[in-house]
């Protein structure tokens, strides 16, 4: 029978190569798409193999929800741990809008994995049970922020959690997936360094002036 620290420390080098695995996944279907990404490109990206990369997943597909389910829990992980309670309702919605922009910002490939799912439209998201069940707890955040904001009559009454959720991601998206095309057409950067507080500062600015108009 195998000592506890071995089964143990078993367990941790399945997450290890799991969590391998999947960030290599991630980068691949990021850079190539769907269709493009291939699973002997991943194992060779990794200390695993391409049976081994079956054995943890399935197959392509099953590899590829993974990496979406990964991607989306990371930015649901952050709204859940976010504590805005304290804060007077605009601080609130413009902390809130502060975190979806940085976390974008430095996940670049979580931007491109949406993209390629909604060429797909949404079909792989739509079959997993942890996406199509995952909470947003964004919409909790705001939801408790509008509602301060109103009982304050601070906000205005005619908008929901959603309609501000959408506005806050289509900027900060809108900023990563239109980057070349935009600058091409403008000669302007929307990741240029110099200009990064601006846009922090321009997100939580359009969001409070249209909950206050």
């Amino acid at each position: 029978m195998a000592a506890p620290s071995s089964e143990v420390e078993r367990q941790r080098d399945k997450e290890r190569t799991r969590a391998e695995i999947l960030a290599v996944a991630t980068r691949e279907f990021a850079d190539k798409g769907y269709a493009g990404a291939r699973v002997d490109e991943i194992a060779a990206r990794t200390s695993t193999t391409k049976r081994m990369i079956y054995y943890y997943f399935g197959g392509k597909e099953q590899l590829y929800v993974a990496a979406l389910e990964r991607a989306y829990a990371t930015i649901r992980a952050l709204e859940r741990d976010l504590d805005v309670d304290h804060l007077e309702p605009e601080d609130a919605i413009r902390r809130l809008a502060e975190l979806t922009f940085d976390h974008h910002e430095a996940n670049p490939d979580f931007i491109r994995l949406v993209s390629i799912e909604n060429i797909h439209h949404g079909e792989h998201i739509a079959r997993s049970e942890a996406l199509s069940g995952m909470a947003n707890p964004a919409l909790d955040v705001l939801t408790r922020i509008l509602d301060r904001g109103r009982e304050a009559g601070r906000f205005r009454d005619d908008v929901d959690a959603l309609d501000i959720h959408m506005v806050i991601s289509s900027f900060c998206v809108f900023r990563l997936a239109n980057r070349h095309t935009f600058s091409a057409i403008f000669g302007r950067d929307m990741l240029d360094p110099k200009r990064r507080a601006h846009y922090r500062l321009m997100l939580g600015d359009l969001v409070i002036e249209y909950l206050t108009a």
